[in-house]
């Protein structure tokens, strides 16, 4: 083509030129034009593609919010029931003291969906995102210090801490088995009312029941800390539930309720 322009012009032949160099511009033009569009339908397609998993880790994430809402309420219950027998406000059983003070040492530490969002930030693509109301609920989501709060606090707390080093750890080993948390699977909201909460026998000898509880009620500052235990939990129940939950906790559940 470029040959056939330089033959014309040495031949003056300038229809023939301006022929040649209107085919060129316009094939160059439709090339361009082809190549944007190829590159505007991978886009589109990328896009839509990390909305759909941005979306479905999000809904895991709603359910997620929901698990440490439900399992907190649990944990917090059992610390009061506790801290009221040790304070002599009420009775329980031997081994209902027990299990209830060894359920106000728990903290859940839940896996997290944020494998796609780190990947749109990492590698700068968060614009691909184009929903603006999604794009915010995603930073929201899993930059919030709330959820990591709660596992510090719970995994520092000075009952738990107090509490795991005094009790016999064939104690702690019979706890857990039997009156541990159980494994809700994904998206169970129903399983999360008696994720720690639920009817529970530790299949411990009387001795060891009784020796264990003459430990918690000869040391004074179990009933101290469980109720440090207590304020901290209601802190991050407070959170949960009332300080995140117009922007972060009541999107998510909107959407969660849509279609996948």
């Amino acid at each position: 083509m470029i040959r056939r322009i330089f033959q014309n012009i040495r031949r003056q032949d300038w229809t023939a030129v301006i022929v040649e160099l209107v085919v060129v511009i316009l094939g160059v033009f439709i090339g361009v034009q082809v190549s944007n569009w190829n590159a505007d339908l991978e886009t589109d397609r990328k896009a839509a593609l990390f909305t759909s998993r941005l979306k479905a880790d999000l809904r895991e994430e709603a359910w997620g919010y929901e698990v440490q809402v439900g399992y907190y309420e649990q944990v917090l219950r059992n610390a009061v029931a506790a801290e009221d027998v040790l304070a002599g406000r009420a009775r329980l059983s031997d081994e209902a003291l027990l299990i209830a003070a060894y359920r106000a040492t728990q903290y859940n530490a839940y896996i997290r969906r944020r494998a796609t969002y780190d990947e749109l930030t990492s590698t700068g693509d968060i614009g691909l995102i184009r929903d603006t109301a999604l794009r915010e609920l995603a930073m929201h989501t899993y930059t919030a210090d709330v959820f990591n709060e709660i596992i510090v606090n719970g995994r520092t707390s000075e009952f738990r801490i107090a509490f795991r080093k005094a009790i016999p750890r064939d104690v702690q080993t019979m706890l857990n088995e039997h009156c541990g948390d159980h494994i809700v699977p994904i998206g169970d909201y129903a399983g999360i009312e008696q994720v720690l909460d639920y009817p529970c026998t530790t299949t411990l000898p009387a001795a060891a029941i009784t020796s264990s509880i003459a430990i918690l009620r000869a040391d004074p500052n179990f009933a101290a800390e469980l109720r440090l235990r207590i304020a901290d939990l209601g802190t991050d129940l407070g959170n949960l539930t009332w300080y995140y939950k117009d922007d972060l906790r009541d999107r998510l559940r909107a959407l969660a309720k849509e279609a996948p």
